[in-house]
């Protein structure tokens, strides 16, 4: 068996399309109607849908999960956040860990979160 997605639940879905086509280069492999599926197996699904399926509110910036990507160039990464998303909500601005890895976590449009830190 293996891990074939990860599926995130979003409000706007065409604005998730393009918050993580800007910021990560995440294209449309599939787009069915409320799920579309994004390269490196990431899924955004209609927050409409997901209620019908669990009958339960969705609760943004739950804290209880978080999307990791590594950059090597971190710094531009940054920059390129901070220019195209200036209004973005930060848990940790840019910083570096005792081991020396560099990273900095932020909520996405809908509350999930994110990491973006240096390769170990």
């Amino acid at each position: 068996m293996k891990l074939k997605n990860i599926l995130i639940v979003v409000r706007d879905i065409e604005k998730a399309r393009k918050f993580y086509h800007d910021l990560f280069g995440l294209d449309v492999v599939l787009d069915n109607d409320g799920n579309m599926i994004l390269t490196e197996g990431l899924v955004l699904q209609d927050e409409k849908i997901w209620k019908g399926f669990l009958e339960k509110e969705v609760v943004p910036r739950s804290n209880s999960c978080e999307l990791y990507f590594e950059e090597r160039d971190i710094e531009a990464f940054v920059q390129k956040l901070e220019k195209l998303y200036p209004s973005i909500q930060y848990v940790n601005r840019l910083m570096t860990h005792s081991w020396g890895q560099k990273l900095v976590r932020f909520y996405d449009l809908d509350g999930n979160l994110i990491e973006v830190g240096t390769p170990m």
